[in-house]
């Protein structure tokens, strides 16, 4: 076993992996923001949430080409602030995308459940698992090639979506009811747009997955710049098209609270019998499937990660010899979904499992988000000699935006979902228990030597 991995990806499969990583965002979890804010509540929610992302890839690409790392967040937390930052970056990005894929799962099980309604959505869901695992281990140059295939694919869907419904869009279908179940706004809409940010942020969710295969780029300065890049703005036209073109075929109070908004809207419009409807199930997997791929190349390079540094056991920091994949930290976060799709029908705080794996996702990616934009200022302040391929646009502007509509995030997310919180900080308390009485495990790992 080694502990280094091999540099194969060129950047259109970073470009696919940035896409891939978020379009599954693109076809569900975003409808229950409706549920909280309404249609054109959810639209203003959904547009500061874009700014946030859009300022804050500008700045963390700074981040990511300057130190690339398997580690992503928790390298340059680390290197700007030391262990128990990176700690908190490193959990952080850890539950986002540990929690994320069986949500994703659960969407694909629903998908699936439509085309064979015998057939129990678990049974799917956990089936992706075992087929999706086994292809990150076969190898990440394959394993990207086919993410870049599916994420093409999934675009194609979403653009074929927009086209089928658009005959029988009505924009008055749109507005109805827009405000939190009003007409008009009042300041009575605001608590529900503001309950919705954890959906709008699952619009983008993840795109920084990017960073966690850095060490895997070829050319990683001047490759993930534009993948980033080139990604945000691919997510921007797909997630604002998306989101007017379902909330304009019909009842959209009927797509609010489900995992299968698209291929229930586009029912609306053509009937349940329609072909297209057949082929926006089958091929809108793909969109599903991108996002599950991607996000498990995202966790196993963070366990991996960690787990090199010394802040997970030393067992998940090892590299398969024939494949060059991360083999045990693949299957550890596998373990973790699995459990949590066998746990479905668990109700808790009021919301469906899938909404509440969508909230905690939310919650590490915020965390981790503020953590990043906090190590870009420091390393600014600390290493103005850090070689820097891609510098922050409008800097300090954009990364200062990017933080503080993070940091509004959290406190908004804090007073709507106190449970959940509760759930977050306790995990988070758990593992910091852990990794005070690991030291030993930090100073003997050559990745901290290198980082100092």
């Amino acid at each position: 076993m080694s502990s280094s991995l091999k540099a194969t990806l060129n950047g259109w499969h970073l470009w696919g992996l940035a896409v891939g990583l978020v379009i599954s965002g693109e076809y569900f979890g975003w409808s229950y923001g409706w549920d909280k804010a309404g249609t054109l509540g959810f639209l203003v929610t959904s547009i500061l949430i874009a700014i946030m992302y859009t300022t804050f890839i500008f700045s963390f690409t700074e981040l990511t080409t300057s130190i690339p790392h398997a580690g992503g967040p928790f390298a340059y937390a680390r290197r700007a602030f030391g262990s128990k930052m990176a700690y908190v970056a490193g959990f952080a990005t850890l539950v986002e995308f540990v929690f994320a894929p069986p949500a994703i799962a659960m969407a694909i099980g629903a998908y699936l459940n439509v085309q064979f309604p015998g057939v129990d959505p678990k049974m799917f869901a956990m089936g992706a698992y075992v087929v999706f695992v086994a292809l990150n281990i076969i190898g990440v140059r394959i394993a990207a090639t086919f993410e870049l295939f599916v994420t093409i694919l999934a675009i194609f869907e979403l653009l074929v979506f927009m086209g089928v419904v658009s005959p029988g869009f009505s924009m008055s279908n749109f507005v109805a009811n827009g405000w939190a179940g009003q007409n008009d706004f009042s300041m009575a809409a605001i608590p529900g747009m503001v309950a919705a940010i954890p959906f709008a942020i699952w619009f983008f969710l993840a795109i920084e997955g990017v960073a966690m295969a850095a060490e895997e780029a070829e050319d990683p300065k001047r490759t993930i710049p534009k993948a980033y890049i080139g990604g945000i703005l691919t997510l921007l036209v797909l997630a604002i098209g998306v989101m007017i073109f379902a909330g304009g075929a019909g009842d959209w109070k009927a797509l609010s609270n489900i995992n299968d908004p698209l291929p229930q809207a586009m029912k609306m419009i053509v009937g349940e019998h329609s072909g297209w409807l057949h082929m926006l199930v089958w091929i809108g997997l793909f969109g599903l499937i991108a996002s599950f791929h991607g996000i498990i190349l995202g966790y196993s390079r963070q366990i991996f990660a960690l787990s090199r540094a010394g802040y997970m056991p030393k067992y998940f920091g090892e590299v398969n010899n024939k494949f060059k994949t991360p083999h045990r930290a693949i299957i550890a976060g596998s373990v973790v979904g699995v459990a949590a799709i066998m746990g479905d029908s668990f109700q808790f705080a009021g919301q469906t499992l899938t909404a509440n794996l969508i909230t905690m996702a939310v919650f590490g990616a915020i965390v981790m988000y503020i953590v990043s934009m906090m190590s870009l200022f420091a390393l600014r302040k600390n290493e103005p000699n850090l070689e820097r391929p891609f510098a922050a646009v409008a800097y300090p502007l954009f990364p200062a935006i990017a933080l503080g509509l993070a940091v509004i995030s959290l406190v908004t997310m804090i007073y709507y979902n106190q449970q959940l919180t509760m759930v977050f900080f306790g995990l988070m308390a758990l593992g910091y228990i852990y990794f005070s009485m690991t030291q030993h495990h930090r100073d003997a790992s050559a990745d901290n030597k290198v980082a100092a």
